[in-house]
């Protein structure tokens, strides 16, 4: 068995409600994935792939999905919130940095982010966010291989619910996205 066997049979027997204890555990699973041997297939297969977004694994019991995206040197996503899902990022190889930003309403009851600060995320390490953080990325040391654990399909629930925020830039200011 490999390591992306091993942390998958892991993240599923500790799964449960979102707690301190769990997450962390996700955390540590993270951290050996982007830690394991080069030699080791998948982690082979990825590199050669270098796909945009890869599906590692969805989980039909629990509904986490961990995902793999190669990132170029320079690309940005913009602000952007998990709706009521929460996500691990995970750097194998290359560093992203993570912009946080809080929320706030403007002299007119406009919502609009302030930048709360950033974070460098290297080879090795991991970056939680929870429910409602709003944060943005940028690989500044690429190709990165970023992997993502997500405790829900976020883009089945975005399409159905609608709870996901993104963010557009307009006149100097990060405000919520109009949907249609």
């Amino acid at each position: 068995m490999n390591t992306l066997e091993n942390v998958i049979g892991e993240l599923r027997r500790a799964w449960g409600p979102l707690a301190s204890e769990m997450v962390a555990n996700c955390e540590r699973q993270l951290h050996r994935l982007v830690n394991a041997d080069a030699s080791e297939q998948w982690l082979q297969d990825l590199h050669l792939q270098a796909a945009a977004q890869h599906e590692l694994h969805r989980d039909a019991d629990h509904g986490f999905v961990l995902l793999a995206h190669t990132e170029a040197e320079g690309l940005y996503r913009p602000p952007h919130d998990h709706g009521r899902g929460w996500v691990i990022y995970a750097v194998q190889q290359g560093a992203i940095e993570m912009g946080t930003y809080a929320r706030i309403l403007d002299e007119n009851g406009q919502a609009k982010l302030v930048k709360r600060g950033s974070t460098l995320v290297g080879a090795g390490q991991t970056q939680l966010y929870l429910p409602g953080d709003i944060h943005d990325t940028r690989c500044v040391a690429g190709p990165a291989l970023l992997l993502r654990f997500t405790e829900r399909d976020l883009k089945q629930e975005d399409r159905q619910a609608r709870c996901l925020t993104r963010y557009v830039e307009r006149a100097g200011d990060w405000v919520p996205e109009a949907r249609a």
